[in-house]
């Protein structure tokens, strides 16, 4: 995580448009390709160019010379970035360093009784994460569906150390949400750790930190290709918990398209059952 200690850490934004900038080819904002480009992306000049903006201001920004662009700025150049809303608002966080006060640091994630309850009556898998992306509570069939659903493990940890566990979660998209979640508070000792370590740990993950990526948390279809009741497509919403903004209600269920996952589910709920007595007389003899 070199490109986020140190000096950087103190350019968030400079680091995040330098990395947006070299995603973006000529072509995608109509000007011509050039075979003798030795640049990834967009030079500075040109993005200064089509956001009507001086070259030399466009460098410091990105240098971090100069902190406080105006929101008609920074719109201008999220256009030339193609950085859709949730990138804007990311970037608009990242520019408001004169307002940022030390945070003290956050106190152990816990869910209310309530939601605790909430999840276990869920007649599917269902789980809550927290803030760093750790599983807060979940019920028998989250576990039945993946072992790192437990409660204290760590999802991005357990998407990029554990390759089983990407037919969950979309990597790439974990990051992006991530960085969405925490958004300019990368400086909580928690989150530079995790990082850091993932960063020394994955190749993947390092690259896709890299891009800079940020994206809301959403659900859709996922298709899981479990190894008890194979392949199964269901659908992942995703619900914040109403007590607290930093935590999110995971849900498998069924597609409509798919009822046969209906089924399925059933059949796990059974081996789940199943299984359940084995484990309490195990845990009792030891």
């Amino acid at each position: 995580m070199a490109n986020e200690t140190g000096r950087s850490r103190e350019n968030r934004l400079g680091d995040y448009l330098r990395a947006r900038r070299e995603l973006v080819s000529p072509a995608d904002v109509g000007l011509p390709e050039d075979g003798r480009r030795r640049v990834q992306g967009l030079r500075r000049e040109e993005v200064a160019m089509l956001a009507g903006i001086s070259a030399d201001y466009y460098l410091r920004l990105e240098q971090g010379r100069d902190r406080n662009p105006s929101v008609q700025v920074l719109e201008a150049i999220a256009r030339v970035l193609k950085l859709d809303d949730p990138s804007l608002e990311y970037v608009l966080e990242l520019s408001a360093t004169k307002t940022r006060t030390r945070r003290a640091p956050r106190s152990r994630e816990t869910v209310t009784p309530r939601i605790a309850e909430l999840v276990h009556s869920i007649n599917m898998p269902a789980f809550v994460s927290g803030r760093y992306f750790d599983v807060l509570a979940s019920n028998p069939l989250a576990l039945a569906l993946s072992p790192d659903l437990r409660v204290g493990e760590n999802l991005l940890r357990a998407v990029f150390l554990n390759p089983d566990e990407r037919m969950l979660f979309d990597p790439r998209e974990m990051v992006a949400m991530f960085r969405k979640h925490v958004g300019s508070g990368l400086d909580d000792p928690r989150i530079v750790r995790l990082v850091g370590e993932l960063s020394l740990a994955s190749d993947a993950f390092r690259q896709a930190w890299a891009r800079h990526d940020v994206r809301p948390a959403r659900g859709g279809p996922v298709l899981i290709d479990h190894p008890q009741v194979g392949p199964m497509e269901m659908n992942l919403s995703k619900l914040t918990v109403d007590e607290a903004n930093d935590q999110l209600l995971v849900i498998y269920h069924p597609t409509d398209a798919r009822p046969e996952g209906r089924d399925q589910l059933a059949l796990l709920a059974s081996l789940t059952a199943q299984t359940r007595p084995v484990q309490q007389e195990l845990g009792q003899s030891s």
